[in-house]
C-alpha cells in the first residue's frame, strides 16, 4: 500500500479541502507521482517477494478515489499489474492530456452515476481512452449514487457512504479478480 499523501497521513484528520488541495499538489507533478507509485511499487515486490507472502506473478492494484486516479497514472506509465480496480473515481483523465495509454491488465471501475466531483462526461473520456487503447475494461455505475459510497466515514454533501453498494463493490471486484487471476 502506498501513501501518495506523505508519511503519517492517516493519523491526522483531514477536511475534505485539505485532502483535495493534498491531491492536486501530487497531480500537478505527473513525474513525481509515478516516481513515487514506481518505488513503492519495487518495495512492496521486494518485500513480499523476500518474505514469500505474495504470488509476484499476479499483481493486481486497487485504488479508491485519488488513489484509483493515482493507480490508473502508474498502469498508463506501463506497470504490469494483471489487474486494475478502481472505486468511485476521482481522477480518471490523464493528468497529462494525450499520455500514453500503456494499461496491459484488465480495468474495472466502479463509480456513481450522481457523483458531482467525477461527472460522466470525464467517465465517458475514460471510456474512449480504454478502447482507444484497446484494454480490457469495463465500467460498473451504480445508479442514484454519488462519491466515496464505500468510505464510512462519509456522510455530507457530495460524498455519501452507501452500505449495500459498498458490497456488491466488493463482490465484483472479487468476481473480477477470480476472472482476471
Amino acid at each position: 500500500m502506498a501513501d501518495m499523501f506523505g508519511s503519517g497521513y492517516g493519523d491526522k484528520p483531514k477536511t475534505r479541502e485539505e485532502l483535495a488541495a493534498s491531491m492536486s499538489a501530487v497531480q500537478r507533478d505527473l513525474a513525481f507521482t509515478v516516481a513515487c507509485g514506481g518505488k513503492a511499487y519495487e518495495t512492496l515486490l521486494a518485500q513480499a517477494s523476500k518474505l514469500g507472502l505474495a504470488d509476484t506473478s499476479k499483481k493486481v492494484a486497487i485504488g479508491y478515489c485519488a488513489g484509483g486516479g493515482f493507480v490508473l497514472e502508474q498502469a498508463r506509465a506501463g506497470s504490469d499489474f494483471k489487474g486494475i480496480v478502481v472505486f468511485h473515481v476521482t481522477n480518471p483523465n490523464p493528468v497529462v492530456a494525450e499520455t500514453p495509454c500503456n494499461i496491459k491488465g484488465r480495468v474495472l471501475a466502479i463509480h456513481g452515476s450522481a457523483d458531482p466531483i467525477t461527472p460522466k462526461p470525464m467517465m465517458d473520456a475514460f471510456e474512449e481512452e480504454m478502447t482507444r487503447a484497446n484494454v480490457d475494461w469495463q465500467v460498473m455505475m451504480f445508479g442514484g449514487a454519488v462519491h466515496s459510497f464505500c468510505d464510512p466515514t462519509a456522510n455530507a454533501g457530495p460524498t455519501r457512504y452507501d452500505e449495500k453498494l459498498c458490497r456488491k463493490s466488493y463482490m465484483l471486484m472479487r468476481d473480477f479478480f477470480a476472472e482476471t487471476l
